[in-house]
């Protein structure tokens, strides 16, 4: 008898303010306007797509005290883009990247369940945390949360708005809500009927103990990298192996990493655009801005075409505001040596190389067969494509990769539910009244 293939899973994560956009590119459009996105998602939806994804940006990020003048492109708020997407599309899932630590639950439940309604079961929540006082103080409670609480009041953030979504009976009851927590005390009267999918669906990104276990405990989908197979196979047994003592089943929890990918008619011509891209991506003046994250120091008087600093980087330094600084510096600043060392690399190099995320390059039959070989190796359920130009830039994936994955039999022909939680194959909560 023979087994039908893992069905993967597809979403469409729309270029932002980052070093994957090439804003340089000619084809490349604007940030802002309404069209950029609505061309995307269209894209994605014509792709059968499970979801369309939007990230957050808080604060203008600084460098060495000035404003970090190639993020200056601005980043209009999720919801309310995705609730204008809900008029131009019929089926493809909304998810909207929204910090936890920043709002409080009535509210944001409220804009969700709003987004959920007028999409008719289409709404998703990617929950973030920071505990960065630089963005906390464009708000009135500030950002300074440790780590570890972060993620205490974001899974009982969580938890209290699926308690609000709650509160109104299946058939359309309203009952008073109180939630009494460590973090939030409220009580009332939710203003929305249940949403048409039950809760909308929560994702979660983070690749930390802490956000692993939050991920295990409280999401239905989590958004990660890995660089290459293996790790993907490590990554994905360790969160699907804590899903058991919270009472839940590994294809409860949807694991799909970010990804970029470059086609070409052959796998040759997609390496030598691979190339081309990185280069247009790390400039000299981008791989100075990587090294001085890393660092914490003033780099300016090195050369991105010469070696790396023989000086240790500072580890709690304030030079870079508003950009995550990922590890431990020293020892993201021991593994870049070593790896510029071995190959011989320069600054601008070793760069490129150190922070390439997992991208599937080659030809449009290459990349499917290996979009399938992580997914069946069980690696990941799927994919947020990450695609580096705007609007554009999922076009080609769609109209040479989609159609070969689906003579694959490892991707849908046509839409068979009408909520996110359908897409993701992911049942309706049950009811807690």
């Amino acid at each position: 008898m023979t087994t039908a293939p893992k069905q993967l899973h597809l979403a469409a994560h729309f270029p932002g303010v980052n070093n994957t956009t090439v804003w340089a590119d000619p084809r490349s459009g604007s940030q802002i306007d309404f069209s950029s996105f609505e061309h995307l998602a269209r894209t994605a939806e014509r792709g059968l797509f499970d979801f369309f994804f939007l990230a957050e940006g808080l604060r203008l990020r600084e460098h060495n005290g000035l404003i970090h003048d190639l993020d200056v492109v601005g980043r209009p708020e999720s919801l309310t883009v995705l609730n204008a997407l809900a008029a131009v599309t019929d089926r493809l899932g909304l998810a909207a990247t929204v910090n936890a630590t920043f709002n409080e639950p009535f509210e944001l439940a409220r804009r969700l369940a709003t987004l959920d309604h007028l999409s008719e079961g289409r709404a998703g929540w990617n929950v973030v945390t920071s505990s960065d006082a630089f963005t906390g103080k464009n708000f009135r409670r500030g950002g300074f949360l440790d780590r570890a609480e972060r993620y205490t009041r974001a899974a009982e953030f969580v938890a209290t708005a699926r308690e609000l979504w709650d509160s109104w009976t299946p058939d359309g009851t309203p009952r008073p809500f109180a939630h009494h927590g460590e973090h939030f005390s409220i009580e009332g009267e939710f203003t929305l009927p249940r949403c048409p999918q039950g809760h909308p669906v929560v994702i979660q990104a983070g690749d930390s103990a802490e956000g692993r276990e939050f991920a295990a405990s409280a999401a239905d989908v989590v958004f990660t990298r890995h660089g290459t197979l293996e790790a993907g196979r490590t990554f994905y047994a360790d969160v699907k192996g804590r899903l058991a003592k919270y009472g839940r089943h590994p294809d409860e929890l949807k694991i799909m990493p970010g990804v970029g990918f470059v086609l070409g008619d052959t796998d040759a011509e997609a390496r030598e655009k691979a190339a081309a891209l990185r280069l247009q991506q790390v400039s000299p003046q981008n791989a100075m801005l990587a090294l001085e994250q890393v660092w914490g120091r003033d780099l300016s008087s090195y050369d991105p075409d010469g070696p790396l600093p023989e000086v240790d980087p500072v580890p709690d330094s304030e030079l870079v505001q508003g950009r995550v600084r990922h590890g431990d510096p020293l020892a993201v600043a021991a593994r870049w040596r070593a790896l510029s060392q071995a190959k011989g690399l320069s600054i601008r190099q070793t760069v490129i190389e150190a922070t390439t995320r997992q991208s599937f390059v080659g030809s449009p039959g290459t990349v499917a067969a290996e979009l399938a070989e992580f997914v069946a190796a069980g690696a990941a359920d799927g994919f947020i494509l990450v695609p580096h130009l705007t609007p554009g830039g999922l076009d080609d994936f769609v109209d040479r990769v989609v159609p070969l994955l689906q003579e694959r039999g490892v991707f849908r022909s046509a839409y068979t539910g009408s909520t996110l939680r359908s897409h993701l194959g992911l049942a309706e909560p049950v009811w807690k009244g």
